[in-house]
């Protein structure tokens, strides 16, 4: 198989990493195969892929849809990025936890996160190339978001920061803290348990 597929702590979530073949030319690997992906229990279905750019200490997020949840398979095209995501799904064990994975386009590695999350990354490169494809439409009126630096949910972004200091955009540095009200944030994915 192309593709190896780690469980996270955090049940539904994922860190995957594709067979990359390589030599003196360069590379090549296949990024999402739907056939192997179902195989491993994966069966979303993508409809939108995004890319953004980032410089050194930028940080986006924590982002997510509250009618229209996204799930993303997210990876880094160049540079590095810390990426997180926090369980909002009603009726988790782990509802308001987190889980990071470290993207490094030399290691091609990709992270899944189901519908239910709120994501968020953090560069840690000089510069990076951030990739997404995603199982519903961006809908601007229907987005939400959580405080990157929020008390309860204590990420922990100052561990992998190397002594950067995070640049947000104006509509980041005002998200409400998870204290603000649970029912702003229990998003309309239903936990389904095994």
């Amino acid at each position: 198989m192309p593709f190896e597929f780690k469980k996270c702590p955090i049940e539904g979530l994922y860190e995957i990493q594709p067979k990359v073949f390589g030599d003196s030319r360069g590379y090549f690997f296949e990024v999402y195969s739907k056939k192997d992906f179902f195989e491993a229990g994966l069966t979303m279905d993508f409809v939108q892929d995004n890319q953004s750019s980032s410089s050194k200490g930028v940080l986006r997020g924590l982002h997510f849809q509250k009618q229209h949840p996204q799930g993303k398979l997210v990876r880094a095209v160049s540079g590095r990025v810390y990426d997180v995501a926090v369980d909002l799904r009603n009726g988790s064990p782990t509802f308001g936890k987190w889980h990071g994975v470290l993207l490094d386009a030399e290691k091609q590695n990709q992270f899944y996160i189901p519908q239910g999350f709120a994501h968020g990354f953090y560069v840690l490169s000089d510069s990076a190339v951030f990739a997404y494809k995603c199982t519903d439409f961006y809908h601007p009126e229907d987005e939400g978001g959580l405080m990157w630096n929020d008390p309860t949910i204590a990420v922990d972004w100052t561990s992998v920061s190397e002594g950067i200091k995070p640049v947000l955009s104006e509509k980041d540095g005002k998200h409400p803290s998870f204290s603000f009200d649970k029912n702003y944030f229990d998003i309309n994915a239903k936990w389904i348990g095994e």
